[in-house]
């Protein structure tokens, strides 16, 4: 099996040195093509307006800068255009991709467009201060640990062609995983989102945005709560964002003003 690794967090992130390791214990044909610099928050950019470059730090090991999206497109078109990926893996992501989050997270766009080129896909993910200690201190002995026993088994299951997998792992040790929970996407508070302005040395402003941490109640069944629990979370995600509901009462209630306006001017 040949498998693709990417990340959002850059060549010299350490996810990606846990997720090479995990990839490892899968085959022994995998290769990296990841930015050459940190990307968190691209989400499914691409870049168009000037030209990519891409060195080769390594064997198997390539650095673009770019965006994931890009990486993967290198990758699949061009470094093994001869013989393409049968498995992309997107991480490991230094903090959650949760909720809200799939918009904006760089981790899930690269493996959404493995998806688009055709190749079964999973983003993973770390979480971490969710515990009494709220530091940035990822526990990355976890998914070094439970990593590559869940990608065999979600490979042996299946999922459908058009869906992403999307994977968080909670911020425990590995024997402290309370099990797997296949989830919904959960919907955060925007409350929390903030903006922090400041003044530069010239007099000029400038803004931080960031999010205030604080305790909510995840909806059931959903990623969050799953988190929370001290769960992984596995979430399949699609890439058609169409509102079904919406779409067939749109379509009614015009299909209604066309007959009503059909009936006055005849």
């Amino acid at each position: 099996m040949r498998i693709l690794l990417t990340n959002d967090d850059g060549i010299d992130a350490p996810g990606l040195d846990v997720l090479r390791k995990i990839a490892g214990e899968l085959s022994d044909d995998v290769w990296v093509v990841a930015p050459e610099s940190e990307q968190s928050g691209a989400s499914h950019s691409l870049t168009l307006h000037e030209p990519l470059r891409m060195r080769e730090i390594d064997e198997r090991v390539y650095a673009v800068k770019g965006t994931p999206t890009d990486s993967i497109i290198m990758g699949v078109r061009f470094v093994l255009r001869d013989a393409p990926p049968d498995l992309v893996l997107s991480g490991v992501n230094a903090g959650q991709n949760m909720a809200d989050d799939v918009t904006y997270s760089g981790t899930i766009a690269g493996a959404f467009e493995g998806n688009l080129l055709g190749i079964p896909s999973i983003a993973l993910s770390l979480a971490y201060g969710s515990g009494k200690d709220k530091t940035r201190k990822l526990k990355w002995q976890t998914p070094l640990a439970l990593g590559s026993d869940l990608i065999r088994k979600l490979l042996d299951i299946g999922w459908p062609h058009d869906a992403v997998l999307n994977v968080n792992f909670p911020d425990r040790e590995p024997d402290d995983i309370a099990g797997i929970a296949v989830t919904g996407q959960g919907r955060r508070n925007q409350d929390s989102l903030t903006i922090e302005d400041r003044m530069d040395t010239r007099g000029k402003a400038y803004y931080w945005i960031g999010f205030r941490r604080g305790r909510a109640t995840p909806g059931a069944g959903t990623d969050l709560q799953a988190i929370s629990s001290g769960q992984i979370s596995v979430t399949p995600l699609n890439l058609n964002l169409t509102h079904e509901g919406a779409a067939k009462e749109l379509a009614a209630a015009l299909e209604k003003q066309e007959d009503n306006s059909a009936r006055i001017t005849g």
